[in-house]
């Protein structure tokens, strides 16, 4: 009987560790998220107006979904390439 006890303790602990584990994945995503917001400095220039921001995303999101969807990427990625090389060459000062 306390066997049986010990295992059900044990799977509920790695249950519980699984869901953090998620849980903390999750948050760490959303903390990267932000991180990008505050770089492009889209928190203070649209004075954290968030129903503007939420419709640049939506506006982004549907282009995304629209038939030139492969090539907004391309574009996307490009430019955000582009200033993730020029901040990193800030921050060596080359």
């Amino acid at each position: 009987m306390a066997t049986r006890y010990r295992l059900e303790a044990a799977k509920t602990r790695t249950d519980m560790r699984e869901w953090q584990v998620k849980r903390r994945e999750r948050t760490r995503q959303l903390i990267e998220l932000g991180g990008l917001l505050a770089k492009a400095d889209l928190v203070e220039l649209p004075d954290d107006d968030r129903a503007a921001l939420y419709s640049a995303f939506l506006t982004v999101a549907a282009k995304l979904r629209g038939p030139d969807s492969a090539q907004a990427l391309v574009l996307f990625r490009r430019k955000g390439g582009r200033a993730f090389e020029a901040e990193q060459g800030k921050e060596t000062g080359l």
